[in-house]
């Protein structure tokens, strides 16, 4: 079963782009917060998206494998497309709510002793538009390295 997985380029390039996108975030992340922050391995949020990287490597390899024409292009097309959207939008005004919702809970006024409201709310879900295209050219140059590889 491992050999066959192995041998699936799309699944490759987009698992690749996953792992290096996510390294590259937290390499970033630790060099502008002096500090290593082992949430940034598998966290979302941040420099390149992991996400945008994953769906373009998908795209890129599904185009070179089974040709622009084919179902697994334009599934895999309509695909990255819907989550780098949704990087940008929904999930980057969720962050900017959360980070509002912290500043507003650490008041003395809304100060909580409910057990729910003791961590903080998670700000990094969201991303910039940069960090989407990041991502994606990131995911496109995996792609090609990986499946040139093969």
């Amino acid at each position: 079963m491992w050999q066959e997985m192995l041998k699936n380029q799309l699944l490759i390039s987009s698992a690749t782009g996953w792992v290096v996108a996510q390294l590259l975030k937290t390499i970033i992340d630790c060099t502008l917060n002096h500090g290593f922050s082992p949430e940034r391995l598998v966290g979302s949020g941040g420099m390149p998206s992991s996400h945008s990287a994953t769906v373009c490597a998908l795209v890129v390899s599904s185009g070179i494998c089974c040709g622009v024409s084919s179902s697994e292009f334009a599934v895999s097309f309509v695909l990255a497309a819907v989550v780098m959207y949704d990087a940008i939008g929904v999930r980057q005004e969720t962050g900017k709510q959360a980070k509002l919702l912290n500043l507003i809970l650490q008041q003395d006024l809304f100060k909580l002793k409910d057990q729910e409201f003791e961590e903080k709310l998670k700000e990094f879900v969201g991303h910039t538009p940069l960090q989407v295209f990041a991502g994606a050219i990131l995911g496109i140059v995996i792609a090609l390295l990986v499946n040139m590889a093969y």
